[in-house]
């Protein structure tokens, strides 16, 4: 859902564009035809937040803490086959890491995912 009003903020558009972009990516792979991804913007008082949701399969908790490795453990095919080299979400968060952002993450197997990026105002 977009925001009221306009929000500014110092990033690097094209570096923010990827992140989203993978993150929608990721959701897209991962939830049922007949399933919602939602993409919404926050303005909270010190930071916004950036959150890209779904109802798909979710993320085994046995590899979350390992989500953000590069060529992780929790890589797998996407539910229509998609090939995946385990790197995207340590592409993420090394980009979130580099704006001094944030991002996590809440997962359950057969409810969904939801990634939370928060960057600071400025």
């Amino acid at each position: 859902m977009p925001p009221d009003k306009p929000i500014f903020l110092n990033v690097d558009a094209m570096k923010i564009l990827q992140v989203m972009n993978n993150l929608v990516s990721n959701a897209i792979k991962f939830t049922q035809d007949n399933g919602y991804i939602t993409v919404s913007v926050e303005e909270e008082e010190a930071h916004v937040l950036l959150t890209v949701a779904d109802n798909g399969i979710g993320i085994p908790a046995n590899v979350q803490p390992y989500l953000f490795d590069r060529f992780t453990v929790a890589r797998r095919a996407g539910l229509r086959g998609e090939k995946t080299t385990g790197l995207g979400m340590s592409i993420i968060k090394t980009i979130v890491e580099l704006h001094n952002e944030e991002i996590t993450f809440e997962s359950e197997e057969g409810v969904g995912t939801s990634s939370y990026i928060k960057i600071p105002k400025e």
